[in-house]
């Protein structure tokens, strides 16, 4: 064979290998914009079928697994991005959610090394970017929630507050309702949510926060009002539909709007950062028969 043979056959060859990533990378993103969009089961079939998985693709197929309600395939391929990006904080924080709600479905004997590992994932995401406020707000509600057994702690959770207050005033605010929830301290549970709700006036889900106690508390002409203020904020909210609908099942009222709610949410366009369908399924199974 001429070397201007051998020259032609591995040119053709690079451009080949050209053509494939660059139709990969546009797999990976629209396989983006399908899990943005929720469709998850859109965004696996693209992704699922890669040949060459980096990471970034193990990480999404993980989060789209997880968001979908399929923890355990979550947990599998988290795994795999943080073995090929051991650094990345971002990762560790999602497969420390994974291994947690695997956690939440295990018997006690099987729960308990899955919450050993959704509390060490999460202390090496914080380890690995300290300005992580999604990773630091899941191992302040791990720490607050979690048994002495498993590496819980309301001191360990305090000092997890303290470093969430240098970063968002807020969300500090927010941790101190949750210490306030878990102590039966109704008065301060609420003056902690409206502290957070005035330091971040535009942001919706403060509002729903305070609605939603507000509500338990049997004091449900306050809440819709709250409810309704959401309403402008965000015409048409999926996240308003969610929380009004799971206020009137726990306070066991307005069944039947709950119900509408949910399904008009089951219908809605909604982001990972609402809460997942599956979530939504749970609650509407909650409803009375």
């Amino acid at each position: 064979m001429g070397h201007g043979k051998v020259w032609r056959v591995t040119l053709t060859g690079a451009v080949l290998l050209l053509a494939a990533a660059a139709r990969a990378a546009t797999d990976y993103e629209r396989a983006e914009e399908h899990y943005r969009r929720t469709d998850y089961g859109a965004a696996l079939d693209l992704l699922l079928p890669l040949a060459a998985k980096d990471a970034a693709v193990h990480a999404l197929i993980g989060k789209t697994y997880y968001m979908d309600g399929r923890y355990k395939s979550s947990a599998g391929y988290l795994e795999k991005a943080v073995a090929e990006d051991p650094g990345n904080s971002g990762y560790q924080d999602w497969l420390g959610r994974a291994y947690g709600r695997l956690a939440e479905e295990a018997s006690f004997l099987s729960a308990l090394p899955n919450a050993k590992k959704t509390r060490a994932a999460f202390e090496r995401a914080v380890a690995l970017d300290p300005t992580n406020l999604e990773a630091l707000s899941d191992l302040f509600e791990y720490y607050l929630e979690a048994p002495g057994i498993v590496g819980g702690g309301a001191e360990k959770a305090e000092a997890i507050a303290a470093r969430i207050r240098t970063l968002d005033e807020a969300e500090y605010h927010y941790c101190r309702a949750q210490f306030a929830a878990k102590g039966r301290d109704r008065r301060a549970e609420e003056a902690e949510l409206r502290r957070a709700m005035q330091l971040a006036p535009g942001q919706v889900g403060r509002v729903l926060d305070l609605a939603g106690v507000l509500y338990r508390q049997g004091r449900y002409p306050e809440s819709e009002e709250l409810f309704g203020l959401a309403g402008q904020m965000e015409p048409g909210s999926p996240r308003l539909m969610y929380s009004r609908a799971a206020a009137y099942i726990h306070a066991g009222r307005n069944l039947a709007a709950a119900k509408a709610l949910l399904r008009q949410y089951g219908e809605a366009r909604i982001t990972p950062d609402d809460p997942s369908r599956p979530e939504a399924a749970r609650l509407m199974k909650s409803l009375p028969r």
